[in-house]
This record gives C-alpha cells, sequence and structure tokens, in this order.
C-alpha cells in the first residue's frame, strides 16, 4: 500500500545502483527498515493532517477546532456526540437560513424533529379577522374560534412574536431501571439518577433557545415556550 513500510523500502531500493548490492542483502535491507520506519510515520502524519483540513473529512478534536472558527462556544460537541452526528450540526448551522419565518420554523424543526407552532400578533393570518374566513386557505390560522384557532391580534406587539416547541424525546439509558419496576432499589440493582443533559445526543432547552436566538433578525422578539 502507498505510504507503508514495504511500499517505502521498495523506493529506496529503486534508487540505489543495482550494481552495488545483491538482490538479497539482508543487513542493507535492516538499514533500509531503519531508515524508512519514521518516514512512514511521517507520511500518514502528513495524510492525517490533510484530512483535517476539510469539514467532510476532519475528526477528533480537529472537527471541534473547526465548529469553534466559524461559531465560537455556540455550537459545542455534545457529551459522546460521534463525529458524524456533529459534522452534520455543522454543516447544517453553516448552510442555514435566518431572519425570516419560515427559516426559524425549519430550524427549530432540524433541532427537536418537528415544527414549532409560531403566532404573530400583527399577522391576520394567524389571528383571523371577523367575518372573514377562507375554507380553501391554506394558512391553519386563517379565521378563528375561541379556544381552537387563531387569537387575538395585537398592534402593540410590533417585531414580535411567540414561539410554542415541545421537548424531543429522551434517548434513556440503557441498563439502568426506571421508576414503577422493580429492577432496582436504593443500593440496590440497577439503579441510578441520570442527568439528562448528559445524555448523548439530548436536545436541551438551551439548546433550543439558543437556536431560536440565533435565526432572529436583530430587531425581532420571540416569546419561547417549551413544553
Amino acid at each position: 500500500m502507498k505510504g507503508d513500510l514495504g511500499d517505502i523500502v521498495s523506493r529506496l531500493w529503486a534508487a540505489l545502483p543495482k550494481r552495488w548490492f545483491s538482490e538479497k542483502s539482508p543487513n542493507l535491507n535492516a538499514i533500509l527498515i531503519c531508515i524508512a520506519t519514521p518516514w512512514v510515520w511521517i507520511y500518514n502524519l502528513i495524510d492525517y493532517l490533510i484530512t483535517q483540513t476539510r469539514l467532510l473529512t476532519a475528526t477528533d478534536e480537529w472537527l471541534d477546532l473547526i465548529a469553534t472558527d466559524y461559531f465560537g462556544k455556540n455550537l459545542r460537541r455534545k457529551m459522546r456526540e460521534s463525529d458524524s452526528l456533529y459534522r452534520s450540526r455543522i454543516q447544517a448551522a453553516l448552510l442555514r437560513g435566518a431572519a425570516t419565518r419560515s427559516a426559524v420554523s425549519l430550524g427549530l424543526e432540524s433541532l427537536i424533529g418537528r415544527p414549532p407552532v409560531i403566532f404573530e400578533p400583527w399577522n391576520c393570518g394567524d389571528t383571523g379577522a371577523y367575518s372573514a374566513l377562507a375554507r380553501s386557505s391554506q394558512l391553519a390560522g386563517n379565521g378563528f374560534a375561541y379556544g381552537q384557532a387563531g387569537g387575538w391580534g395585537s398592534l402593540d406587539l410590533p417585531l414580535q412574536f411567540f414561539v410554542t416547541t415541545t421537548r424531543p424525546p429522551t434517548p434513556g439509558v440503557s441498563m439502568v431501571a426506571g421508576y414503577g419496576t422493580p429492577n432496582g432499589g436504593y443500593g440496590v440493582g440497577a439503579i441510578s439518577y441520570i442527568d439528562l443533559s448528559l445524555l448523548p445526543g439530548n436536545v436541551t432547552d438551551q439548546d433550543i433557545q439558543s437556536t431560536l436566538s440565533g435565526l432572529l433578525p436583530v430587531n425581532a422578539t420571540a416569546w419561547l415556550r417549551i413544553n
């Protein structure tokens, strides 16, 4: 294989004048192996470093460094998060739209797995209007009914909107008993208190808040409710 010990030794053999040594020279072969061994390490190091210069191939702490270069401390790796999952989050953050209602909806949906409910008090499509109800409209809030659809609009809330979202399902911890099961008790069995923020791939409330903040226009205010 290119760059391994056998490849470099054969290249050294090829560079030597053939008349100087016989085809079978154990002593010379040992010397060439000694010379080639650090070159193999250098070749592998160069090959490794080349892969770390691109987001699509970077691994380990180099992927964390790329995220820091682009986002500072705003996109850190989660506990026990794999390189592939972390890379996907970095790519999504790099190409993510912002500052529009659709961008806010898509950004939160990519994080929690379902679209949020967005209500704009200034938007008649959300609030509806008296004596106006279009059955063919594609707007879910067009028209209103007390406690059923739409909401009270207000011109006193300019550049503000309300976002309601839900927490994604918690992945849980394998081999640990839960409440109401006979598998564990105090000091006995496989039972433990778990901090949800330490679960691999878990989305915290802070993650939702940070994502929403990064999607907002500078002059807009969002009121967030997490169910």
